[in-house]
């Protein structure tokens, strides 16, 4: 089932976050936090800033520009009969106002570009936000399995350990060989180490959920508060037609194309020139007799369009249009192949875990549990010993790896499915 997003825009301000405020974080407080300071959110609302910026810059009218000129100065005999005063010589003065004025619909289709552009940077702010929690989803379900493939590893490092304490007290009464129970020893130190190796894997999944979140210093030292089973049992939802809706990265692209449309129309009236009108107020004072009369003017000026007629924006401008195009066919297409695949790798995962919990798991340790009995009776080899325990061992890790990407699909289907509307973008300011 597609579904709309929607955007809590007021919230998004600079990132103040230092440090976790809780030792258990649930997926939901994960996604929350970095919806509210992560970076790369951050940098895609200030996009919608910028764009409304030069939405701003679209609609304002070109300045007009003023003049004032003084000709025909005399060093000798300047005054007239109205004194020696600077007005009153007989100098030519012109104070006059130009203003420019775009035609040929220059003006209306720059504001529609502009438009056009704060469109694609909504889109791609709630693509960002698709993203981020499609990154963060998938991100804490890698530090749950990290700390479930830790705790595979600790148990069966005790197993092993007590099994070398068994071991022990068999090689005393001469039933185990010594070189037996030093592949025991050898096996538990080796769990012990891999104990390690996982813990600082699950320390490095954390962090990178930290890194989501916007968090200033990250340092890993917080537990998962639900288990991979839990979000492992979380469906995602059907597929269903959304006509009035898109992908926000789709949403983004059409924007783009949209808005190169309009440049391109931009570019090719440029080739009409915009016309400058004028004001011109002009002072006379006349010697030796009485002054002249002040007079105005108006005057209009363009440029001709001999030698530029702005072929090489107007071809930039299409080849640009050819590629929104070409890009906003493949964002289709991928949005497309994103749901079919996210879809599969969901049903597949999904089996996989399935037959794991039902029949793998289980006979895997009760084959570990009898082989280990036998063992501590002496019906058992070492051979079959570490053989069941390495067998288990590698069992429940693949059930935890098919419970996180059972999850992970789910995340990946739900991203696939996020939709929004051109009425909803329009909406948000």
């Amino acid at each position: 089932m597609s579904f709309v997003l929607f955007v809590p825009w007021l919230c998004y301000g600079q990132s103040v976050s230092t440090n976790l405020p809780f030792p258990k974080l649930t997926l939901e407080q994960a996604r929350q936090t970095a919806f509210a300071h992560s970076w790369d959110l951050l940098s895609a609302k200030s996009g919608i800033d910028a764009a409304t910026a030069q939405g701003i810059v679209a609609k304002e009218f070109p300045n007009p520009t003023a003049s004032l000129s003084v000709s025909q100065i005399g060093t000798h005999d300047a005054a007239t009969t109205e004194g020696n005063g600077l007005w009153h010589r007989s100098y030519d003065t012109v104070a006059a106002v130009t203003q420019l004025i775009e035609i040929a619909g220059k003006r209306s289709d720059r504001q529609a570009a502009a438009r056009a552009g704060v469109m694609g940077a909504k889109a791609r702010f709630y693509d960002a936000k698709r993203t981020l929690d499609q990154g963060v989803t998938k991100a804490y379900i890698a530090a749950l399995l990290a700390d479930d493939n830790a705790g595979v590893l600790r148990e069966s490092a005790r197993f092993m350990n007590r099994e070398a304490d068994i071991g022990k007290v068999r090689l005393k009464a001469g039933d185990v060989s010594e070189s037996d129970f030093k592949q025991i020893q050898i096996s538990a130190e080796q769990f012990d180490l891999q104990v390690k190796a996982a813990e600082t894997a699950a320390v490095q999944a954390r962090v990178q959920v930290e890194v989501l979140m916007g968090v200033r210093q990250p340092k890993g030292d917080w537990a998962p508060a639900d288990s991979l089973e839990q979000l492992g049992a979380v469906s995602p939802p059907p597929a269903a037609p959304a006509p009035d809706a898109e992908r926000p990265d789709v949403l983004a692209a059409q924007a783009d194309l949209r808005g190169g449309q309009f440049n391109l129309k931009l570019q090719k009236a440029l080739r009409i020139p915009d016309p400058t009108f004028s004001i011109e107020y002009e002072h006379l004072p006349q010697p030796p007799g009485p002054p002249a009369d002040d007079t105005f003017g108006i005057g209009v000026s363009f440029p001709l369009p001999l030698w530029n007629l702005n072929r090489g924006n107007i071809e930039a401008a299409r080849a640009a249009v050819a590629q929104f195009e070409m890009a906003l066919g493949k964002a289709r297409t991928q949005a497309a192949a994103d749901a079919v695949n996210a879809r599969a790798e969901y049903q597949e995962a999904s089996e996989r875990w399935h037959r794991y919990k039902t029949q793998i798991v289980p006979q895997s340790a009760s084959t570990r549990a009898a082989v280990s009995f036998a063992f501590e009776k002496g019906a058992a080899t070492l051979v079959d010993l570490l053989e069941a325990e390495r067998t288990d061992n590698t069992v429940r890790m693949a059930a935890a790896q098919a419970m996180s990407d059972t999850a992970s699909a789910a995340a990946d289907v739900a991203a696939a499915q996020t939709v929004v509307t051109e009425l909803e973008l329009n909406s948000r300011k």
